[in-house]
């Protein structure tokens, strides 16, 4: 299903009103002592892909203290970027990390209802 700003759908399959931000929740178990591992791919790889995708705007990766699972948000202009980066880019990235992590990762998405993010602005022709 493709998602559009006009078309988002709640997880019942029912149309809500529309985002002005798209949320992107990855998470995962790691393998043992890959924190640094994972941290080391997410720097070097991961966000050089994502800054690539259409309409990403940020990304922000928590560790929980124990090192053994980490919690990814990435922030999109709209739920049609996050959809696309989510076929085109998202396998890339399982991809760069199934060294690091364990088992399969779950996602989850969101509408932002607030965020303090500097979102691009169009240049205004003078």
């Amino acid at each position: 299903m493709v998602c559009t700003k006009a078309s988002y759908l709640n997880p019942l399959g029912q149309p809500i009103k529309e985002v002005d931000m798209f949320a992107r929740k990855v998470s995962a178990h790691l393998k043992a002592n890959g924190a640094a591992e994972f941290k080391k791919k997410i720097e070097g790889e991961v966000i050089p892909l994502l800054r690539k995708q259409a309409g990403f705007l940020d990304e922000i990766t928590f560790l929980y203290p124990s090192g053994k699972e980490v919690h990814a948000f990435s922030l999109w202009e709209t739920a049609e970027h996050a959809e696309a980066y989510n076929r085109e880019g998202y396998p890339e990235v399982t991809k760069m990390l199934a060294s690091v992590i364990e088992g399969a990762p779950r996602v989850q998405t969101y509408e932002v209802l607030n965020s303090t993010i500097q979102k691009p602005v169009a240049a205004v022709a003078a």
